[in-house]
C-alpha cells in the first residue's frame, strides 16, 4: 500500500483507490485484520462458503458484516448462481435496511451467470435511499464487456445515477468514502 500512496503522490488529476474483496466469515467478521483493513479506501465484503447456513443465521452474517464500520460494499449480496446455486436465504429486507442505517452500499453484480443484486431488489434498495455499485465480477480482460448487464439489470431496477457509486465524481466519490 505504500507503493500506491508513493504514486498518488506523483500523479496529477488521478487518484488510484487502495482496495481489497474480503470474505465474510460465519459470524459474519472479516477475514483481514482491521489494521489492514484500516489502509484500505474500499473494502468489498462477499459470502463465499457455508451459504446453506438457516435464514436467520445468514442473514445475522451479512447483517453484522454491513454493520462493520470498515466495509463498504457488500458484494453479489444473495451469492446465487444462475442455474446453478439457489439465493442465500437472507431476508433481504433486513439486508437493504441495514445498509441504509450504515450507509453500506449494495454491489449489481454485472457477471451474466449471477446478476445480483436482481432487478427487484435494486428497485427495493432505491425505494430504501440505498446506494449501488455496478461491476463486472470480470476475472480478465475480456469479461469488462460484462458491464452492460449490470447497467441493464439497474435500470429494470430505477437506479439512478446519484445512487449508483461508481457514476459519482472523484471528489464525490471521496466525499462519499468519508463518511461511510
Amino acid at each position: 500500500m505504500v507503493e500506491i500512496d508513493e504514486i498518488n503522490d506523483t500523479l496529477e488529476n488521478f487518484t488510484v483507490l487502495k482496495g481489497c474483496e474480503v470474505d465474510i466469515l460465519s459470524d459474519g467478521s472479516l477475514d483481514l485484520p482491521d489494521d489492514v483493513l484500516d489502509d484500505l479506501d474500499i473494502v468489498v465484503g462477499s459470502v463465499h462458503v457455508n451459504m446453506r447456513q438457516p435464514p436467520d443465521a445468514i442473514t445475522r452474517r451479512v447483517i453484522t458484516a454491513l454493520e462493520n464500520d470498515r466495509l463498504t460494499v457488500l458484494a453479489h449480496p444473495t451469492s446465487r448462481i444462475l442455474g446453478g446455486r439457489e439465493p442465500m436465504a437472507l431476508d433481504m429486507d433486513r439486508v437493504i435496511a441495514t445498509a441504509k442505517e450504515h450507509g453500506k452500499v449494495l454491489e449489481v453484480n454485472a457477471y451474466p451467470s449471477r446478476l445480483d443484486l436482481s432487478d427487484a431488489n435494486v428497485r427495493k434498495a432505491m425505494d430504501a435511499g440505498v446506494m449501488i455499485a455496478i461491476d463486472t465480477d470480470a476475472h480478465s480482460v475480456a469479461e469488462l464487456c460484462f458491464m452492460e448487464y449490470g447497467v441493464h439489470n439497474a435500470r429494470r431496477g430505477w437506479a439512478t445515477k446519484a445512487r449508483t457509486l461508481n457514476t459519482l465524481s472523484y471528489p464525490a466519490l471521496a466525499e462519499f468514502l468519508e463518511k461511510h
